[in-house]
Formats: structure tokens, sequence, C-alpha cells
């Protein structure tokens, strides 16, 4: 699954990128690192607020949100998992992997706050294994705390800096059990997308474009690539774009992200846009990425109106609030007022 060619070319390149990202922490009540206001409705204002009881998170629009539902045959074999996990971290504290696992299983039951609670510990005891800063970012975007999540994932690429990559075993895996991510795909694939929802189109477009360089199959290739579409269209280099849709991968190459195979395929023309609906996948687990991607295809498409309706449906579907399709939905209506 590793990809050893074509790396070295870019990595020097990639790795000189990680400083031009905004400091996303600073940009609250719209202003950018250096103090200077930024356009009206580039950026979502992120406010530091106390939690109601129970919560895991408030959202962008200020809203609280709590731990989705989970199926009962999931939740029973999680939380048998989740104890396992425990388990071998008391029995071997000096294990980095032990507690990697129990802070994914606790994100698995939507106890996002304990997850990062437990990376938290785990990057004290190895404060240079990046993989605790991969995940605590993860969770940091969960939570709707990108500017927290980009300091990770930052500092996270300065420790794998002329490390070779790695697979990164699956909690939950596909079909066909073959993992599909790495480590350093997982670090500027978050960061790419932290960027993204704080409105920082060019820092977003260096992340996605680094992280091109390490997407080793066509499942990555499709996840990078839809977006990247949108960040250097949202950047005004549209051209760039484009090119991204020249030579999609066909639908028996992808295991898991069909739903962004198929958004690349509405963006090239390849489905009829007339055809799409408001409810375009909904009550699905990709229903939130689906209709964002339809909505900011609406947007791109200039047509505002019917993407503002894509994007009040999906907060219709408060259940998938962890994804980040309705993370971006979030952002953009924030960002705009809608």
């Amino acid at each position: 699954m590793e990809r050893k060619a074509r790396q070295g070319g870019r990595r020097g390149w990639a790795e000189a990128t990680l400083g031009l990202g905004l400091a996303l922490a600073a940009l609250a009540a719209g202003c950018g690192g250096d103090g200077a206001e930024s356009e009206p409705g580039d950026r979502v204002s992120v406010e530091e607020t106390a939690l109601v009881p129970g919560a895991e998170a408030r959202s962008f629009l200020g809203e609280a949100l709590f731990p989705p539902p989970l199926e009962e045959d999931f939740r029973e074999e999680q939380s048998r998992q989740l104890e396992l996990a425990r388990a071998a971290r008391d029995a071997d504290p000096q294990d980095p992997e032990a507690w990697i696992w129990v802070g994914r299983r606790e994100a698995y039951l939507g106890r996002y706050r304990d997850a990062i609670a437990t990376f938290t510990q785990g990057m004290e005891r190895f404060p240079e294994d990046a993989r605790f800063l991969r995940h605590r970012g993860h969770r940091y975007l969960t939570v709707r705390e990108p500017g927290s999540a980009q300091a990770d994932l930052e500092r996270g690429l300065e420790l794998v800096v002329g490390r070779p990559d790695e697979i990164e075993p699956d909690g939950l895996p596909n079909p066909q059990g073959i993992p599909l991510s790495t480590l350093h795909f997982n670090l500027w694939y978050h960061l790419g997308l932290a960027r993204y929802l704080q409105g920082d189109w060019e820092g977003a477009a260096e992340a996605f474009l680094a992280c091109m360089e390490v997407s080793t199959n066509p499942d990555l290739r499709v996840a990078t690539s839809y977006w990247l579409y949108l960040t250097l269209n949202r950047a005004g280099r549209a051209a760039e774009a484009a090119d991204l849709l020249m030579d999609l991968p066909g639908e028996e190459e992808i295991i898991e992200n069909a739903s962004y195979l198929y958004l690349l395929r509405v963006f090239a023309g390849e489905v009829d846009g007339a055809s799409l609906r408001a409810d375009e996948g909904a009550g699905t687990l990709a229903g939130a990425t689906v209709r964002y991607g339809i909505a900011a295809y609406h947007q791109l498409e200039g047509r505002e109106d019917e993407a503002r309706a894509v994007m009040h449906e999906v907060l219709l579907e408060p259940r998938q609030w962890p994804s980040f399709g309705y993370l971006a939905v979030e952002a953009e209506v924030a960002r705009r007022g809608w």
C-alpha cells in the first residue's frame, strides 16, 4: 500500500507549507492573525462557551451537540472493545498503541471529549509520537475546535518530517478488510479540513495538494480530490480545480469513498444537475457528505437559493453532526448568515 516513489520530489515542498495556514485561533470576531479584518463572510467565528451538561460540542451555529444515537449492537460491541483496550493499556501503559486504541474506541461511542483527554494523556507520555496529534486533531474537528485541530496537525507534520509513512489500522474495517489510509495522509487531510472550515482557502489548498502526494490508492485520491476541487474553486483557481476531474477512477476501484467519486462526477457534468434533489442521500450514513457536495455544486453554478435549501435539509438530520459534510454545512451557514 505504501508508495515509495514520487514522495521525495515534493516532500520538501509539502513540508514547507506547514506555516502557510493562518493562525485560526485568532480568527474569532473575524480578525486575521495580524489583527487585520477579514473580508465579510469569509471566516467562521469560533467562540468558547461553556457546554450544556451532557453535550460533546457546540455547533458553529451555537447549538448544543449531544452524542449521536448508536445502533444497540454497535454500542455493545464498541463498549466491549473499549474495555479490552483499557485492560491492554493498564497492563502495559508504556505501549503508545494501547493508549491510541482507548481514545479511538471512546470516539466510536460518541465520547469525543473523553477521547481528546485520552490522546492528551498519551501525548504527554509519548511527546514525539505524531499519532496522538493526528487523532486528537481529528477529534478537535469533531467538537468544532478547528484552531486547536490545526495546531495539533501542524505539530504532527513537523514530527513526521523525514520519517517513512505508515498504514493506519482500521478500527471500523471496510467490507474487504483492507486498511486504506496512512499517518501522513491523515495529518495532511485533516489539516486541509481544519483550514477549509475556517475559510482559509489558500492554506487548505496547500494542505490538500500535499495530501495528494501521499494519497496512495484510488479511495484516498478521490477523497482528497473532492475537497481540493472545492478548495481551489473557493480560492479562485478554477482551472486547476478542473484538472482534477480529467481522469476519475472507475466505481470498481473504490472500496470506501463512493460518495466522493459520485460528487466528483457531478462536478464533471457526468450526472445531470437538474436531477439533484435537496433530499439526495437522506437517511444514509454518507447523507450529509453527499448533500453538502450537492449544495457546493449549486454554489459553484451560481444557484445560491438551491444551495441554501440543501444545506438546511442537512441540518434537519442532527444525528449526522460528527460527519465532515455536516461540519462543512454548519460552517458555511454560519459564515453566510443563512
